[in-house]
This record gives structure tokens, sequence and C-alpha cells, in this order.
């Protein structure tokens, strides 16, 4: 069984009411159990912290046994070179996702210090670019 974790950065936890026009309604609990029912043979877990530090211990803790990584390090992947440097020193593959189109937003949310490290970027596609993730972690390469 493929063993995936999502890790998601600042205020994420706040999904389903923070600016519902640009993240949803849908909390992420709510969409977590949505993609486990979707993906039953694939072990999906989540976490979340407001703090960078906790991210990048999460990173290193994970990011030598697990068969993939889907980061949205929200705010910090603009201003974040230790979770840049943290995605860099581990094995696992990283995916950066993003809910919203980043490239049209505010100037600073342009540049992403994760983005070189990364497998590769899913941004713009709502909560659906985490499935998107997910699909390039199962489908051959």
């Amino acid at each position: 069984m493929k063993k995936l974790i999502i890790i998601n950065g600042p205020n994420l936890n706040l999904l389903g009411t923070r600016e519902p026009e640009l993240y949803g309604s849908l909390s992420f609990t709510e969409f977590m159990k949505e993609l486990k029912g979707k993906y039953p043979t694939i072990s999906i877990e989540h976490y979340q912290s407001n703090v960078e530090g906790e991210i990048i211990n999460k990173l290193q803790e994970v990011g030598f046994n697990y068969d993939g990584i889907i980061l949205n390090a929200a705010a910090y992947t603009h201003t974040s070179v230790g979770i840049g440097d943290a995605v860099k020193a581990i094995k696992t593959p990283v995916v950066e996702v993003h809910i919203s189109n980043t490239f049209s937003r505010e100037k600073i949310r342009h540049q992403s210090y994760i983005s070189p490290h990364t497998k590769g970027i899913i941004i713009g596609f709502g909560l659906q670019s985490y499935e998107l993730a997910i699909q390039s972690f199962i489908s051959p390469s």
C-alpha cells in the first residue's frame, strides 16, 4: 500500500470558513474523508501546522520512509528558505500544491522557495489540486 502524507501550512486549518470565495466552503477534515473514500487502497495521512519549524520537523520525520509528500506550505512557500532546504534534504518526492492560482494574486506569491526541489507543482485547481497530486504518485510515469 502506498503511503502518502499531506502537509499543510498556516491558516489552512481554517478551510471552509476562511475566504470561501477563494478557498471553498469544505473543511479539510471533510475533504480528507472524501479523499480516503476515493483512494481506499492508499494510506493518506494529514498534518497541519501554523508553525514553520514544525513543518520542517514533519518533513524530516517522514521524508525518508513515505512514498510521497503533498506539501501546501501556504504563505511559507514564498518566505521560507528553511522549508525549501528541508524539501531538498529529504529523499521522499514532494509535490507542491496550492489551492488558489498564486500567480493571479499578490506579486510576493509568485516566488516559491520550495518549487526548485519538488517533483512538480499543482496550482489553482481548488481542493482538486490535492487529488491531482495523489494521482501523480499513483499513475505510471
